[in-house]
């Protein structure tokens, strides 16, 4: 009985072995990979988002008019073919960007 306990005893012992060896492969890649990710992004800053209500209704406001503005210019890339007039519709919609938010969403 003895020697089927031991038996069993080292089977185990074996397979926490792998099972250990496998945690520790798993954490050094876990490591790596975040070590690569700090590098690459240690000269972004940091994402910051703003909670509550009003940040919540900018955001909203915001991403309205850049789709709005990006539909635009989607239609008139699809629409003519010329660089000159694509280019200039680019430009005046960057020129034009914050007065068709303040008329999309006026505060008074």
């Amino acid at each position: 009985m003895s020697k089927q306990r031991q038996v069993r005893r080292a089977e185990r012992e074996r397979e926490a072995a792998v099972r250990a060896a496998a945690r520790a492969r798993a954490a050094e890649r876990r490591r790596r990979s975040a070590a690569r990710r700090q590098a690459v992004t240690r000269w972004l800053p940091a994402p910051r988002r703003a909670p509550g209500l009003l940040a919540q209704r900018r955001r909203r406001e915001t991403t309205v008019t850049v789709c709005l503005l990006l539909a635009v210019n989607l239609l008139v890339w699809v629409t003519r073919p010329e660089w000159g007039l694509r280019i200039l519709a680019l430009l005046v919609t960057l020129l034009v960007a914050p007065v068709v938010h303040t008329l999309l969403f006026r505060r008074r």
